[in-house]
């Protein structure tokens, strides 16, 4: 399992925004390229993100789905992207003063992955989601509040 935290200059209410809005996945989500749809209930448990992944011409898609949910606090998601596979995805806000401390774990669950080498395995998910959190930051500490 990938562990990475990061402090965002905002309020988890304003991180929570950009989770809540699945139209943003593509912007903060590494290796995400385009939202098709995104379900009416979205971030409920059940709802749907359906996305692309990879590079355009060879796109795949396919979906997240909201496992749990607590509001400004965690979502956790069943990330697929079939044929490469599935992974579990927990991000945690937690108010730091005026700050939120963010933390996501990645443990992919299905597909080819599960049979990279743990320590391989690790180290690439830690690039890509150190890369993930510092665009949630950069969308959540500009992006105009209500």
């Amino acid at each position: 399992m990938s562990v990475n935290t990061r402090v965002i200059n905002t309020s988890p209410e304003n991180v929570w925004n950009v989770l809540a809005d699945g139209w943003t996945y593509p912007l903060w989500v590494v290796g995400a390229s385009r939202v098709r749809d995104v379900d009416e209930s979205w971030p409920a448990v059940g709802s749907l993100i359906h996305h692309s992944v990879g590079v355009w011409p060879a796109l795949i898609d396919d979906n997240s789905e909201v496992l749990e949910v607590d509001p400004q606090r965690m979502i956790r998601l069943r990330a697929r992207g079939w044929p490469v596979g599935e992974a579990e995805v927990v991000i945690e806000l937690r108010p730091s003063g005026a700050h939120t401390e963010v933390e996501i774990r990645e443990q992919v669950v299905a597909g080819p992955g599960v049979l990279i080498p743990e320590p391989l395995k690790g180290i690439s998910l830690k690039w890509r989601n150190t890369e993930t959190l510092r665009r949630l930051a950069y969308i959540a500490e500009n992006r105009p509040t209500s």
